[in-house]
């Protein structure tokens, strides 16, 4: 018998393009133990916000502040495209960073 035990690929963070302003939910127990997995659901879910809108990235808190890892991942994969701010950390840990889409 052969057991998976979640080393599947991951679910997405999103399956559509968000027409509104939304937050992605990267502080899931996966994402504390995967980094690049969280840097690239990151991505995908700005890739996934409509123009003129933002995605509030919630972070777990075990990879500390998002100074140190996911704005240098926003740099490279936007470029000048999008615009990124902290918010606050969460009363359970994680780091919240708003990502927004010109118009």
């Amino acid at each position: 018998m052969s057991t998976d035990h979640g080393h599947a690929d991951p679910d997405p963070v999103t399956d559509h393009v968000h027409e509104n302003s939304w937050s992605a939910n990267l502080e899931k127990p996966e994402h504390a133990e995967d980094r690049a997995m969280l840097l690239e659901q990151a991505v995908e879910a700005v890739e996934h916000t409509a123009d003129g809108y933002h995605v509030n990235l919630v972070t777990h808190g075990d990879h500390g502040h998002p100074s140190t890892y996911l704005f240098s991942a926003l740099e490279s994969a936007f470029g000048e495209d999008v615009e990124w701010e902290y918010v606050e950390q969460c009363g359970c840990g994680g780091h919240v960073t708003r990502v927004s889409i010109p118009e």
